[in-house]
């Protein structure tokens, strides 16, 4: 009322002062994906991109996929670039690699990669080492992905992580994303790359949503492989992971940050090529390491990277031995309370820490 009366005086335009006023402004939101959107983006994108980019797999056209992560292509794209295979691993994966040989780069995909069992052969001797074997003179372009690790209630034979299988093997590379920018940037750049690329998602990840900057919504976006990603700033030890197991290090380390102890928490997201270089960093200044992952403990993904910190310049920053959290050294029980005990804790993060700082 007091702002009408002072322009009725002095003979200003009402609305016009109304109109000129500027409400509070907040920053736009940033949009919710899941990690099973964020895939099949990503695949949608560089179909859509790239002639030569086709999918093939077990249910993955008609069906939308096992876990709904093709949805849609089928529709969109056609027979021609989404296939539907039978269900024989070996054959339908020596197509794939066949097909990228002849000058095309397919998206194989596993149902869940115990199955990739069956087609090992196909991705570590006609993939991994054909460039080597050609003198360089003959590329793999091809992403075998799918489902990676243990989900709930599969049991012994559906509950394996490959990541350090996989990992082992000159000639491949091999991603293992855990939130959405990690799946859609990853998926893109492995599709893109003229080597072949193991890319391990997770099943109990499919459905969670995270938060997407403005910039992966972009369809450029990729995020690089062989660079790992500090997702928590932290000054007293570092908590090293990939995949599901990243959010349980998050978690950990929010429950010891009310007790003073700042944990740095670093996403992998590659396992070969291994980023050194930023764990030994955040080592450098923590003076302390717990590496965690769902394998298996011998010879794994942590196993290494005890062994290259032990190897390099690294050791002499470190203030306590290295510990490792990892699934257990049995296969994979059927029973839920024993399923539970078999793959690492939020409370198993936080005992190792204390541990290692001697709380």
């Amino acid at each position: 009322m007091a702002l009408l009366k002072s322009c009725v005086r002095s003979g200003r335009n009402v609305f016009a002062v109304i109109l000129r006023r500027e409400f509070h402004k907040t920053a736009p939101a940033l949009v919710q994906v899941t990690v099973r959107d964020a895939l099949t983006q990503a695949m949608d994108e560089e179909l859509e991109r790239d002639e030569r980019v086709f999918l093939l797999g077990e249910e993955v056209a008609q069906y939308d996929g096992a876990y709904k992560v093709s949805r849609g292509l089928w529709k969109k794209y056609g027979d021609k670039r989404i296939i539907d295979t039978p269900i024989a691993e070996m054959g339908f994966a020596g197509i794939a690699v066949g097909s990228a040989m002849a000058g095309l780069r397919p998206i194989c995909e596993f149902m869940t990669f115990n199955f990739a069992m069956q087609a090992i052969d196909q991705i570590i001797n006609s993939a991994a080492k054909t460039s080597y074997m050609s003198a360089g003179l003959q590329s793999v372009p091809i992403v075998f992905r799918g489902p990676n690790g243990h989900a709930t209630g599969v049991a012994a034979q559906h509950s394996q992580c490959f990541a350090a299988w996989y990992g082992h093997c000159p000639g491949l590379k091999v991603l293992s994303p855990w939130s959405a920018e990690d799946a859609k940037g990853l998926l893109k750049a492995a599709i893109r790359d003229d080597n072949p690329v193991v890319f391990l998602e997770n099943e109990l990840l499919y459905g969670v949503a995270f938060e997407v900057s403005e910039e992966a919504q972009s369809k450029d976006f990729v995020v690089p492989i062989g660079k790992a990603k500090v997702e928590r700033q932290g000054t007293l030890i570092t908590l090293v992971s990939h995949s599901r197991y990243v959010g349980h290090c998050l978690d950990a380390a929010a429950v010891l940050a009310e007790e003073g102890i700042e944990c740095e928490v670093i996403n992998l997201r590659s396992i070969r090529p291994l980023d050194m270089e930023t764990i030994e960093s955040s080592v450098a200044k923590t003076n302390h390491l717990v590496t965690v992952e769902g394998g298996w403990p011998q010879f794994g993904v942590g196993a290494e990277i005890c062994a290259r910190i032990m190897e390099g310049p690294a050791l002499n920053y470190l203030d306590a031995p290295v510990i490792r959290v990892t699934g257990v050294d049995i296969p994979m029980p059927y029973a839920k309370i024993l399923e539970d005990n078999s793959v690492p804790q939020i409370k198993d993060i936080i005992i190792s820490v204390k541990k290692s700082l001697n709380i």
